[in-house]
């Protein structure tokens, strides 16, 4: 199928539907400026003081690293957190929402993104699953109890030399310890999931009450594979929008081999001039 061929697809899916669900990777930020961590050269690009001490994704996103290091830990989530607050969401999300407000039953989103721009970009918080779960949200790293709570009083200062935390640490307002992102990471047995669990129960519910439901996947990859995964079981149509890895198995699925803000202002243009 060409290119052209399957935006007309796309759209005309979008344009039958009731409801939109929206999945989203790490890819659907670039649009907006926020650093590709897709391999080691990639995320070494990003955090060359990371690079220098030859610490990989896997590495630095573990509460083993907190553990042993407390202001590296935060020196890399601390500079995470200061840069989603000030990016500015791309086009591409409220193409999304506009779309969603002709649709019957909305739009709800799945994204293993924790940095909170689907909610910046003004879509409802209570239509959102954050899988992987936010960095705006904090927990005790031992944790002492299923406490979660808003991260917005951390103010973080990064040295950029060593991705060390100058900032003071923040800490659990139960016991004292140190506290972490509310986000899971690799090798975490101390995630809490109750947030993203009550998420979920919300998607699960909104979904029943869908009858003509499409996916609209962006920028999820293999190398993570929840949001595929996800999408992939539901058996629904699937549009997947990935400039690398955009193959769809299904016979329901369309392909679209570019970037989540291209694929979607061609789509858009198709929905205007039908």
């Amino acid at each position: 199928m060409s290119q052209a061929a399957a935006i007309e697809r796309a759209a005309r899916l979008i344009a039958d539907a009731d409801g939109l669900l929206i999945t989203a990777g790490a890819g659907m930020g670039v649009d907006s400026g926020l650093p590709d961590f897709r391999g080691r050269a990639g995320f070494w690009r990003a955090y060359p003081a990371l690079a220098k001490a030859r610490i990989d994704f896997e590495e630095a996103a573990s509460p083993d690293t907190f553990r042993r290091n407390a202001r590296l830990g935060w020196g890399f989530y601390g500079h995470r957190l200061a840069l989603y607050r000030r990016t500015v969401p791309h086009e591409g999300f409220h193409i999304l929402r506009r779309w969603a407000a002709r649709l019957p039953h909305g739009a709800f989103v799945f994204t293993s993104n924790v940095d909170g721009q689907f909610a910046k970009a003004g879509f409802d918080p209570a239509h959102i699953c954050e899988i992987h779960g936010s960095i705006h949200h904090l927990q005790c790293l031992e944790p002492c109890a299923e406490h979660i709570w808003p991260a917005d009083a951390v103010l973080p200062e990064v040295d950029d030399d060593t991705c060390l935390l100058t900032s003071d640490l923040p800490h659990c307002p139960h016991c004292g310890r140190l506290a972490r992102p509310n986000i899971l990471m690799f090798g975490d047995w101390g995630w809490i999931e109750r947030r993203t669990a009550q998420q979920q129960a919300r998607l699960d519910a909104w979904r029943r009450g869908a009858r003509k439901l499409v996916v609209v996947e962006l920028g999820a990859g293999n190398h993570i594979p929840t949001v595929r995964w996800y999408g992939e079981t539901l058996g629904v149509p699937l549009i997947r929008i990935n400039p690398t890895e955009a193959e769809v198995g299904s016979a329901l699925g369309v392909s679209l081999e570019t970037g989540a803000l291209a694929a979607l202002t061609a789509i858009d243009a198709c929905l205007k001039s039908g």
